[in-house]
Parts: structure tokens; C-alpha cells; sequence
């Protein structure tokens, strides 16, 4: 081999590992994530759903955060003062927070956002969640204008809210994704359209880069984020599938890093293979049935009850989520803090079998099931495995107690909460709730009837709403948690819903991923992840 040959090979080689060196690093930091459904909307006054929350929270962020552990912290705020009554709190925005396009995030793009939310105008499904401000209620039900609602831009980077009343849980409130900003100027240029790709800017950890419906939704790292030093990711790529078998399929094929609400039945058999990769996690969050209540024979306290009794929560709980499910006979969840053991149904300390001969009881009384009029009772649930296995369940046990005649429907979850939220008419109803914060009030709120967007059933019982109204006005914290008991000793009663388990949440997590942490309010927002290959 001549010096010049020599030569030639050695340049060759080192650029060839030049090459190599440079390819590795510029690779992409991609976290493929599993969203088990597609967003209603990437607008936060329209969202209700965790699936929703989980994109929009990636690309917006609020005065305060959920950290990994689940944990209340800075968010765009740095730091934050509570007035000696605790009815006033004033937040110091960071100097350095930006939205995606440069420009600074300020107070007034918060007062901006509460306004639009609680704006009759908007119609927001989820604005309730805010009414612990000055005159929230009051602005959304176009009682006062907006401008009387108690939050004001103090300066360009302090922003003043007032409250109704002390509200122990605000700053948790602040986290939820009612609470975050928009830039005002970038909607005073593109109004509703500014969710589109190519119009939106955001001021969270990551920008929208695109979005195919029912395909993909892909954001990118915003390198004008406060934080985008400590951002590891460059790009998440959300995959909107409601097939639980499909979603396994792709992560066992690591095609997909995480995978959200996958198959109870499948728990074993991913643990024998999968070990400390499959998470299942106790959460602040309720599984139930809702009856219309408008329609008979749904409007019968007593077929209500009937209905309800003759459904084996430990059969659902033990058999369909092997176990990932607890029994549950009341809507709060256990481990509220403050509410320690909640009242709970008559019946629920009866056995099964002798709640069934009740329930029938019951039915005969109010002219159903045999001898009676016949019952025709039609299901509706989001799609989900897991979820048409309960119906299956629900409907033989139905059907086994009271001669019914059931049916199924299934639209995917979007569909199926947009159903609901606008007032759609049905006999029964599969839905759930997780704490957006730790109060038994989350939950019970569910059923006033001024809640017209998730009072389902539309359910209305004036001793329940004056008792709900009462613990808003109630200042000392034992006696208020003691009529929310009363409020929900009335709910168990009437049965409006029917709640059949306390949920956890089920994930698939990937060896490749690191950051992630089990937490009770199921937030993981993918600022706080990484990947490795």
C-alpha cells in the first residue's frame, strides 16, 4: 500500500467517523406517546378530558404547575404573595417568560384568558372551575360584565387576584388547564383559529409543529421557553388511539414509549413480560353509570336505586380490572384530604344476593321488570375495551335481575363527552372523573343543577344544591367538610349516578424513558421526561 493510499484510507476514515459523530448528534430526542383518544379541541376553554390536558399542558403553562411527583409548583410565575385574609394572591410573572414567538408573556394575557373563559360569549364547558374568583360566576352567567372579574394586570409582570371566599386549593385550581394563558395578541389576530398549526404560539415547554386528526399531533421543543435549558426532548409525537389491543401491540413493537388506559385483562400478562414497565397507580377518581334523570323510568328514584343495587361492583372491580379497580358505592373518592371516611349507600353493606332481591323489590314497586312494564335500557360508553367489557358485564347482570332488554352504544371518547356535555338525550351513561384538586367539592359540584355542562343526567334536587351552596359560605373546614358529607348522603340516596369503582390509571411506561413518576392526580407533563436509545 503506497503513503498515498495510506493517506486516502486515513481521510476516509475520518470522516467517515466524523460523519458518524455528527449524525449522533444531531439526533432527535423523540418521545412517541399514546394518548388512548383524539382532542375535542386544542383550545383550553373547550377541553374536559385528561387526554385533552395532556397535549394542551405540554404547549401552555399556568401560573402554577404539577410537578413529576404530582406536586402544586412555579409555573410561569416565579413566586407569589397571599394577602392576611387569603382572598387576594399577587404573582410575579417571570422576566424571562416568552411566548413561542418572542414576545412576552405578561399579565395582561392572563387576565386576557380568565376573561374569554368566563365569558358568556365563549360558552366555556369547564368555566365553573374558576368561580372561586370575584365575580366569576357572575360574569359567566352574564350578570356583570367582564371586566368585573377579580383579576388585574398590576403591571406588565404582576398579575392581582381576588377571590369570593378563602379557597384553600386556588393555587391547585391555577394548574388545571382552565387557568392557562393565551397570548392576547395572537388571538385578537387569528380569533378561534388560533389553535391551527402555523397560527398558534404557546408559552409552555413545547410548540405545536402539527397535527393530522386522528393520525398524529406533534409538538416540538420552543427553545423560547424560560426553562428550555432544562427540556430534554425535542419532539413529542401524540398517537390518538382508543384501541387498547393496537396500542400494546406498538409499544411491544417500540414504536411507542408510553401508552395511557390500556387493557385491565392484560395487567399479568404485560407484568410477567414487561416487570416494573407496566404502572398501575391509585388516583383521586371515580368509575360510574349516569341515568337521565329527565326521562322515565330513569326519573324513578326507585329504578334508579334498583339499577344500581343490582350491579356486582366487586365482580367489575376484581374480574374486568383484575384488581387495578376498588369497589365504590359513593362519587368521593378515599384519601380526600380533610373528608376521611365519606357517607356511603344503604345497601352497601348488604351482600349481593340480597341486594339483588332488594332491586327487585324495588322495580316491581315502581311497575318495571317482571309483571311490570318491560325495560329496554340502552348503554352508552367511550370506546375501550375495558369499557365494553363493564357494559357487557352490567347489561348480563341487568338482564339476569330484571328480565331487561340492553343494548350498547359506543362512540369514541370525544364524541361520546361532547354528547353528554351538550345536553343529548340517553338512558344510561358510562363516565368518570379525576380530581382536577384535592376536595370532596370536585366531585359534588358533578351534580347541581346549575352544572349544565357535567351534570349529565341533569339531575335536580333543591336540599342538594342550598347544602352545596351552604359550603361554599362556610369558612370553618371540619363543619364544611360536614355538610359536603350531607350533600353527598343525598346523592347516595337518589342515586342520580350510580358509582361502581375507585379508578387507577394504567400505563405502559418504556425502559427508554426516564423522569417519569406515579402520582394521584395523573399529571406527566413531558417537560419533566427524557429518552435514551
Amino acid at each position: 500500500m503506497t503513503i498515498q493510499t495510506r493517506r486516502l484510507l486515513g481521510t476516509a476514515l475520518l470522516l467517515g467517523s466524523l460523519l458518524t459523530g455528527a449524525s449522533q448528534a444531531l439526533a432527535e430526542a423523540v418521545l412517541h406517546r399514546g394518548n388512548a383518544g383524539e382532542p375535542q379541541t386544542l383550545d383550553y376553554a373547550h377541553i374536559s378530558i385528561d387526554i385533552e390536558g395532556f397535549v394542551v399542558r405540554d404547549m401552555f403553562e399556568g401560573l402554577t404547575i404539577f410537578n413529576a411527583k404530582g406536586e402544586v409548583v412555579p409555573g410561569t410565575a416565579e413566586s407569589w404573595t397571599v394577602s392576611d385574609d387569603d382572598l387576594t394572591y399577587t404573582f410575579k410573572i417571570r422576566d424571562n417568560a416568552n411566548w413561542s414567538d418572542g414576545t412576552p408573556v405578561t399579565a395582561e394575557d392572563f387576565v386576557f384568558s380568565m376573561r374569554r373563559l368566563e365569558d358568556p360569549k365563549t360558552a366555556a364547558e369547564y368555566a365553573g372551575i374558576l368561580y372561586p374568583i370575584k365575580n366569576a360566576e357572575k360574569v359567566n352567567k352574564g350578570e356583570v360584565p367582564v371586566d368585573q372579574l377579580g383579576i388585574k394586570a398590576v403591571d406588565a409582570k404582576t398579575v392581582e387576584i381576588t377571590l369570593e371566599r378563602p379557597t384553600p386549593f386556588f393555587l391547585q385550581l391555577l394548574a388545571h388547564y382552565t387557568a392557562l394563558p393565551i397570548s392576547k395578541a395572537n388571538f385578537e389576530k387569528f380569533g378561534d383559529q388560533f389553535v391551527k398549526p402555523g397560527n398558534m404560539v404557546s408559552n409552555g415547554a413545547f410548540k405545536l409543529e402539527a397535527h393530522v386528526p386522528n393520525d398524529t399531533l406533534t409538538v416540538v421543543r420552543n427553545d423560547k421557553y424560560w426553562d428550555a435549558a432544562n427540556v430534554k426532548l425535542d419532539k413529542v409525537i401524540f398517537y390518538p388511539i382508543d384501541d387498547d389491543a393496537a396500542s400494546v401491540r406498538r409499544f411491544e413493537a417500540k414504536e411507542m414509549d408510553l401508552v395511557y388506559n390500556f387493557s385491565a385483562d392484560q395487567i399479568k400478562r404485560l407484568r410477567e413480560t414487561y416487570n416494573d414497565q407496566v404502572h398501575v397507580t391509585p388516583s383521586l377518581a371515580t368509575y360510574y353509570y349516569v341515568f337521565d334523570n329527565r326521562e322515565p323510568p330513569y326519573n324513578d328514584v326507585n329504578v334508579r336505586r334498583a339499577l344500581s343495587m343490582a350491579v356486582d361492583r366487586d365482580f367489575l372491580a376484581q374480574e374486568i380490572y383484575a384488581g387495578a379497580q376498588l369497589p365504590a358505592y359513593n362519587l368521593v373518592p378515599p384519601g380526600m384530604p380533610g373528608y376521611g371516611q365519606g357517607p356511603v349507600p344503604d345497601f352497601a353493606s348488604m351482600s349481593q344476593i340480597d341486594r339483588e332481591d332488594k332491586a327487585v323489590e324495588l322495580m316491581k314497586a315502581a311497575g318495571y321488570g317482571e309483571g311490570g312494564k318491560p325495560l329496554e335500557i340502552e348503554i352508552r360508553y367511550n370506546t375501550n375495551a375495558n369499557h365494553e367489557r363493564v357494559a357487557t358485564a352490567v347489561a348480563d347482570m341487568w338482564k339476569n335481575t330484571f328480565g331487561a332488554k340492553v343494548s350498547l352504544v359506543n362512540l369514541d371518547v370525544a364524541s361520546h363527552y361532547a354528547y353528554l356535555q351538550e345536553g343529548g338525550k340517553f338512558n344510561v351513561a358510562r363516565a368518570a372523573w379525576s380530581a382536577d384538586y384535592g376536595d370532596p367539592e370536585n366531585f359534588l359540584a358533578l351534580n347541581t343543577s346549575t352544572n349544565t355542562t357535567f351534570n349529565y343526567g341533569k339531575y335536580k334536587n333543591e336540599e342538594y344544591d342550598a347544602l352545596m351552596k351552604q359550603s361554599y359560605d362556610e369558612q370553618d373546614p371540619a363543619k364544611r367538610m360536614e355538610i359536603l358529607k350531607k350533600a353527598e348522603e343525598i346523592l347516595n340516596n337518589d342515586q342520580p349516578i350510580a358509582p361502581f369503582m375507585n379508578s387507577a390509571n394504567l400505563w405502559l411506561v418504556s425502559s427508554r424513558v426516564s423522569g417519569w413518576e406515579d402520582n394521584a392526580v395523573n399529571e406527566h407533563l413531558s417537560k419533566f421526561l427524557s429518552v435514551s436509545e
